[in-house]
């Protein structure tokens, strides 16, 4: 419960600047929303859910493309992320999409309810990944297919180490402690296809996607949305003088000119697709038999 609250707390702050940078993250982002609904094989008729949805990514853009014939439920542990992706829903007509707080360890639905499962960049901050995963194997329906994005290793990614390598000079950053809630938690290939498959999933695999970040903005407002969106920049910007921030912002916009040209920020980028299935009713008795089970 007290991880539950710790999350809670921490992203809270954070809706407010995920709301307002919405457009430019979905941009970025869009790859990984596309590589996830090709793993889960998001069709136009079904029902899906979005762990971890914040202010509605991916589950907005699945409800564009099933349109009416499907729905999608995005879950959120933060009330002020699902209000922001109702209001997001309701400006864009989007009536197949709806929204609740959940946790991704408790979830509110009936067993056998959902086609797919996604969560891009959530299951990293999960209290518990191995329970969370149970769940979503749960409220699948036999066959259904999960899949999760994660990063892979930080050094893969100037967009999170770009900024990061800069603040270390300015302000001690000892690493997190093992397996605790981080972005790289699931960084190293096979870790998180090792906890999928021990939940119970079947057919699990894992694909690395190499994509660009872009977005058509100066390397001055990247900054802005990057010291903005992260709680943890956050928190440690703030514990700096005036001075030591305006010194820490000049060299990160040095750094960053590498990624920019006239067109925006673009950034190489590594993301591991981490996916499988629920095993098929036939397939379980079939499992029991070869075990000497009784059905």
């Amino acid at each position: 419960m007290q991880k539950n609250i710790e999350v809670i707390s921490q992203w809270t702050e954070s809706a407010q600047y995920w709301e307002k940078h919405r457009k430019i993250i979905r941009h970025m982002f869009a790859p990984v929303t596309q590589a996830l609904m090709k793993a889960a094989a998001i069709t136009r008729r079904g029902a899906f859910l979005d762990l971890a949805t914040g202010p509605g990514e991916p589950a907005l853009s699945i409800a564009e493309l099933i349109g009416s014939e499907g729905t999608v439920v995005g879950t959120d542990p933060v009330a002020e992320m699902v209000e922001a992706a109702r209001r997001e829903g309701e400006r864009r007509g989007l009536h197949n999409a709806t929204f609740e707080v959940a946790f991704a360890e408790n979830l509110p639905f009936p067993a056998n309810s959902f086609d797919a499962v996604v969560s891009r960049f959530g299951v990293m901050f999960f209290a518990s990944p191995a329970d969370a995963l149970r769940e979503c194997l749960r409220v699948l329906k036999p066959g259904g297919r999960i899949a999760m994005a994660v990063w892979h290793f930080v050094e893969k990614n100037p967009f999170h180490y770009t900024v990061a390598q800069v603040l270390e000079r300015y302000v001690d950053s000892p690493p997190p402690a093992p397996d605790s809630p981080d972005a790289f938690r699931f960084a190293s290939p096979g870790k998180l296809q090792a906890v999928l498959s021990a939940a119970g999933a079947a057919a699990t695999s894992e694909r690395l996607l190499r994509f660009s970040i872009e977005a058509p903005i100066s390397v001055e407002s990247f900054w802005t949305l990057r010291s903005e969106m992260s709680e943890k920049l956050r928190r440690k910007i703030a514990a700096l003088s005036k001075q030591q921030i305006s010194a820490l912002k000049h060299e990160v916009l040095e750094s960053l000119k590498t990624y920019s040209s006239e067109q925006g920020i673009s950034f190489p980028a590594e993301v591991l697709i981490v996916s499988g299935r629920k095993e098929r009713a036939h397939e379980l008795n079939r499992e029991q038999l070869s075990s000497g089970g009784t059905l």
